[in-house]
């Protein structure tokens, strides 16, 4: 498995390790539950560096990734970052990622860890004259510092004014304590916070001084925590919301979709499921009958299969177990009962509205 940069540090707080995308990352190191509640109260600190790190240059730079992802850059500002699905030409979802604009000749696009090799063949295999494409993903480190605390934890150590931020913006060159990076106002925890990107030399640097100036705030946070965030907010999870055979238009992605740009991968397939009455769709629910949903998990509506949960767990804010599912269309109305069968047992839910939680 590979290791981030600080992968003895988790060793040395108690992290509990496994395996994610070939890495050795922590779940959790004392309670999953603390770690998130945490997150949703005051402020948790997350090592995802695994996560991969693409840069597109070249006078063609905004016209390939505008072929490539499925939302529109054309009235994007320099510093700002967008979200968006990369589709296939039948519509399947190659991955979900960040875009970051630097200027019109140079962007950064952020990838999940699984998809990293794959992710820059596809930018390869689509590339068109004068964009150069290159995989920075082992040259960072990447910190997610999450929660209501999260500034005023990195205005204990940086004099650089946060709360100028808007959500979905970043900036280079900013100091913390020392240490140079590149910060943006983006997490995947549906509270505020900041990414924050450093050479691997600075990691740990850079996490001790940050849990030293949160010392009352703060608190190291795993991929256990994370995902019950992310689950809470409703946020997708590449290879559960979306996959090579899940589309974003499935997903509930749809505002990511802007079928009035130019032509772009996979925009006829996403019309088609766009104007179709019969498609799959992502939907919400809560457990009625005790029993905790996992993906892959069938879901029935009477003795008919409907679809599968694909994401599903207990959610430590609303102390209830939830879940997410792809189903036929027809059978997501709000307030609909439906049937999770857990082990073996179809258990009774119910399909409530998508997030399940919003921050104040």
């Amino acid at each position: 498995m590979k290791k981030t940069p600080l992968y003895e540090k988790h060793i040395e707080l108690g992290g509990k390790i496994v395996e994610f995308a070939g890495w050795a990352l922590p779940v959790q190191y004392k309670s999953i539950i603390e770690e998130h509640e945490k997150v949703r109260n005051s402020a948790g600190i997350f090592d995802v560096s695994h996560m991969g790190e693409i840069f597109i240059e070249g006078t063609n730079a905004e016209e390939f990734i505008q072929h490539l992802i499925t939302n529109d850059i054309a009235n994007m500002r320099e510093g700002k970052v967008r979200y968006s699905p990369v589709c296939y030409p039948d519509g399947g979802t190659v991955d979900d990622v960040l875009v970051y604009k630097f200027s019109c000749n140079k962007y950064l696009i952020v990838v999940n860890a699984a998809n990293i090799e794959k992710d820059y063949q596809w930018m390869l295999d689509n590339a068109t004259e004068d964009v150069s494409i290159t995989d920075f993903s082992e040259s960072y480190a990447l910190l997610a510092v999450q929660g209501p605390e999260a500034m005023a934890i990195l205005k204990k150590i940086s004099t650089y004014p946060f709360e100028t931020m808007k959500p979905f913006t970043f900036a280079e060159k900013v100091d913390i304590s020392g240490v140079e990076v590149l910060i943006s106002r983006t997490g995947y925890t549906g509270e505020d916070g900041f990414e924050i990107y450093t050479t691997p030399n600075y990691a740990v640097t850079l996490w001790d001084r940050l849990l030293e100036a949160g010392k009352e705030e703060l608190i190291p946070a795993g991929l256990g925590a994370r995902d019950t965030l992310r689950l809470e907010a409703a946020l997708p999870l590449y290879g559960h919301e979306l996959s090579k055979e899940i589309s974003p238009i499935e997903a509930g992605l749809s505002k990511f979709v802007k079928f009035n740009k130019e032509d772009f991968i996979g925009k006829k397939a996403l019309i088609s499921q766009a104007d179709s009455q019969t498609r799959r769709i992502l939907i919400g629910f809560e457990m009625i009958e005790r029993g905790v949903p996992r993906n892959d998990y069938e879901v029935f509506s009477g003795d008919k299969k409907i679809g599968f949960v694909t994401s599903g767990g207990f959610s430590p804010t609303l102390k209830k177990n939830i879940g997410m599912a792809l189903v036929d269309s027809e059978y997501a109305i709000i307030g609909n009962e439906i049937n999770i069968v857990i082990r073996n047992k179809a258990c009774k839910a119910k399909v409530i509205q998508l997030p399940f939680y919003t921050r104040k």
